[in-house]
């Protein structure tokens, strides 16, 4: 048995408003090893999903608590990317067949998910100087970020 992990990478852009500490997602690029791409449109789509859901993870998604309960326990207090938070993605298949796939072709949907948070993480170290070690990183992580004096690490 020949096994074939999937690989995957994201490059993120961003833009961060230094008096709110509003992250705005700029650009988006998943790159995926496919093995064989048997339907490209629908591995593009599984792309895609997982790095939306990753930049949900990095940038909006959290369950806030008050006095231990949930306090956005709904979808509609949840909040999650919509199309009008995140760019349009490219996406990169790259295909190099091998492992025991059909025809060659390796697993697609779930390494997407991975990259693009580390990525966005990075484009906001790059973009204010600073690191926010917490997730999500809201706008009210960078301003403090930006505040906190000498270390490049948020100050917790």
């Amino acid at each position: 048995m020949r096994r074939a992990p999937g690989f995957a990478a994201s490059v993120a852009e961003v833009a961060v408003d230094p008096k709110t500490g509003k992250v705005l997602l700029t650009r988006l690029l998943t790159v995926q090893d496919v093995g064989t791409a048997i339907n490209p449109l629908l591995i593009e789509g599984q792309m895609e999903g997982g790095a939306t859901q990753s930049a949900g993870m990095a940038l909006w998604e959290e369950i806030t608590y008050v006095e231990g309960v949930p306090a956005n326990p709904s979808l509609l207090d949840y909040r999650m990317p919509t199309a009008g938070d995140v760019p349009a993605h490219e996406t990169v298949i790259v295909e190099a067949p091998g492992g025991d796939g059909p025809y060659g072709a390796k697993l697609v949907g779930e390494p997407p998910i991975v990259p693009p948070l580390a990525a966005i993480a990075n484009a906001i170290v790059d973009a204010i100087g600073k690191r926010v070690c917490d997730l999500p990183i809201t706008p009210e992580r960078v301003w403090r970020a930006l505040a906190a004096d000498g270390d490049e690490r948020e100050q917790r």
